[in-house]
C-alpha cells in the first residue's frame, strides 16, 4: 500500500483478493488508515475518521470471508461525503450549523454497503451543505488536490474526491446536484457517477435542491462504480422520489464492447460555450479517436447551449436552496460561511413566477435532449474547460458567474460519468464526460470502462 501504482488495489481488484483469502481485510484497513494518518494532514480531505467502527467491521467482514460469504464489497474500504447521514457518526455537512449533529439512523445508501459488508474509514470534506464552495472561515479546513494540494478538488464532493484519488479509500460516495460528482471526478483524475434521477435512494441524504439533488458512486474506474451502484440501486419505498430501475448488473454490463455504439460529440459544448483550454481539446480529438478504433460510430451532435441549460438550473438550485435554509439564515446567517451566504442568499430574490418559468423551460430541454438521443446512444462532453485551478483563484460566486459545463446532465435528467481522459503536460488530469438517455447508466459505465481499458491511463497515480 505504500509503493506505486501497483500497490493501490482498485475495488474489483481487492475484491477478488479478498475472496480468494489471500488479502484481509483486517490488513487492508489498517494500511488504509494508516495512510490516512499520514497524507490527510496535507490534504483534509476527512472531516472524522472511524478507526475503530472501521477495524470492528474488518474484522467482521473476515469472519464472513473465512465462513464462505460471498460479496464483491465485502471487507473494502468506503468513506462518505458528510451529508450522508450515518447512525451514531456525526454529519455536518460540513457546517457550523450541524457541527454536533449525530443522526439516529444510517441514510439508505450507507445501510445498503453496510449489508454488503463494506467497512466505513469515516466522513469526507464537502462544501457547506454541498453548495457553500471550498471556504476558510468554518471550522474545517476545505480538501485539497492530490495531484497538486495548492489546487482545487472540484466540488461539492471535494473529500470524496481527494481521498480515492489518494489512495485513502477505495470508493466513496457524492452527491450531484449541478456537477459536485463529476467535477471532482475530473479534477482528481477518477470515475464518478451522476446516475438517473431515482435510480439511487436519497433519503438520508442532506438535501440541497431535490428537483436536481441526485446521490451516486465515486471510485478510481468505471468498473468500481459499477460494482458500487449493483448494490447502490434499489427502489426505496421510503423515498418518494426513488423509482424502479432496470434489472440489470452493472458490474456485468460494462464487459460488452461498443462497437457500432452511436456516439455524439457536443463539440459546440466546449469549442463555443464554454472555450476549452488547448489541452483539453486535444483529449477529446483523442478520445474520440479511441472509441472510434474501439468499432464506436462517432459523429458530432447538437443540443440547446449550456447557457440553456445553466440558467434553468441557477434559478432552480437557488431557489430550492434558500427556502430550504431560510428559517436557519433568520436567526444563524453569520454562522454559515461567506460562501454559502454569497451563493444562497440570491435565492430570496427569485420571484415563483421565475421559479414556474425555469421549471417550464426545464421540460422543454428535457424533451429536446431525449430527441437527441433518438440518433445517439451516448453523447461525449468534457466536465471542465481545463484542469484543476488554484484553490486560491475560487470565486464566492463561481457556479453563478460562469456556466458549468456538468449542469446540461441534472437539467436534462439523465445519466452522466466522469472518467479521466487524459493529463496536461504539468501532469494534472483532465475529465471525459459520457451521458446517455434516462436509465442508460449501464451504458455511460460500460462505455467508461471500455474507454479506460482502451486508453491505459488508470496505471498512473498522484505523487504523495
Amino acid at each position: 500500500m505504500k509503493g506505486g501504482a501497483a500497490s493501490f488495489p482498485t475495488i474489483a481488484e481487492a475484491g477478488r483478493l479478498i475472496a480468494a483469502k489471500k488479502l484481509s481485510p483486517v490488513e487492508l484497513t489498517r494500511a488504509l488508515l494508516e495512510r490516512i494518518q499520514t497524507l490527510d494532514p496535507h490534504l483534509n480531505a476527512f472531516l472524522l475518521v472511524t478507526e475503530r467502527q472501521a477495524l470492528a467491521a474488518a474484522r467482521l467482514a473476515e469472519r464472513a470471508v473465512a465462513s464462505g460469504r460471498k460479496s464483491p464489497l465485502l471487507g473494502i474500504p468506503l468513506a462518505y461525503k458528510d451529508i450522508y447521514e450515518t447512525a451514531g457518526v456525526r454529519t455536518t455537512a460540513h457546517s457550523r450549523i450541524l457541527a454536533e449533529n449525530v443522526p439516529t439512523e444510517d441514510a439508505e445508501t450507507v445501510r445498503r454497503l453496510a449489508a454488503a459488508g463494506a467497512v466505513m474509514l469515516g466522513k469526507l470534506a464537502t462544501h457547506e451543505f454541498a453548495i457553500g464552495g471550498p471556504a476558510f472561515d468554518l471550522p474545517w479546513p476545505p480538501a485539497r488536490n492530490p495531484w497538486d494540494p495548492r489546487r482545487f478538488t472540484g466540488g461539492s464532493s471535494s473529500g470524496s474526491g481527494a481521498a480515492v484519488s489518494a489512495g485513502m479509500a477505495l470508493g466513496a460516495l457524492g452527491s450531484d446536484t449541478g456537477g459536485s460528482i463529476r467535477l471532482p471526478a475530473a479534477y482528481c483524475g477518477i470515475a464518478g457517477l451522476k446516475p438517473t434521477p431515482g435510480l439511487v435512494s436519497r433519503r438520508g441524504v442532506i438535501p440541497l435542491a431535490p428537483s436536481l439533488d441526485t446521490a451516486g458512486p465515486m471510485a478510481w474506474t468505471a468498473q468500481d462504480c459499477a460494482i458500487l451502484l449493483d448494490v447502490l440501486a434499489a427502489h426505496d419505498p421510503d423515498d418518494p422520489a426513488s423509482v424502479p430501475g432496470p434489472a440489470v448488473s452493472y458490474a456485468r454490463a460494462i464487459e460488452a464492447p461498443v462497437k457500432g455504439l452511436r456516439v455524439g460529440l457536443l463539440r459546440r459544448f466546449y469549442e463555443h460555450d464554454v472555450p476549452a483550454s488547448p489541452e483539453v481539446l486535444q483529449m477529446m480529438a483523442r478520445a474520440a479517436a479511441v472509441l472510434r478504433d474501439l468499432g464506436a460510430r462517432v459523429e458530432d451532435a447538437s443540443l440547446p447551449s449550456v447557457q440553456e441549460y445553466n440558467a434553468v438550473g441557477r434559478i432552480i438550485i437557488s431557489s430550492e436552496a434558500y427556502a430550504l435554509h431560510e428559517p436557519t439564515l433568520r436567526t444563524r446567517l453569520s454562522d454559515y460561511s461567506r460562501v454559502f451566504r454569497v451563493r444562497v442568499l440570491a435565492g430570496a430574490l427569485i420571484r415563483a413566477a421565475d421559479y414556474i418559468a425555469a421549471q417550464r423551460r426545464r421540460t422543454d430541454l428535457i424533451n429536446e435532449t431525449r430527441r437527441v438521443f433518438e440518433r445517439f446512444d451516448v453523447l461525449l462532453s468534457t466536465p471542465t474547460a481545463g484542469s484543476a485551478p488554484l484553490l486560491t483563484e475560487q470565486r464566492p460566486d463561481d457556479g453563478f458567474s460562469r456556466p458549468l459545463l456538468t449542469t446540461v446532465a441534472n437539467v436534462a435528467a439523465i445519466p452522466s460519468l466522469v472518467v479521466c481522459g487524459g493529463f496536461t503536460a504539468t501532469g494534472l488530469p483532465l475529465g471525459l464526460e459520457i451521458m446517455a438517455p434516462p436509465w442508460g447508466d449501464a451504458t455511460v459505465l460500460r462505455v467508461g470502462h471500455q474507454f479506460e481499458r482502451a486508453a491505459g491511463l488508470r496505471g498512473r497515480r498522484p505523487d504523495l
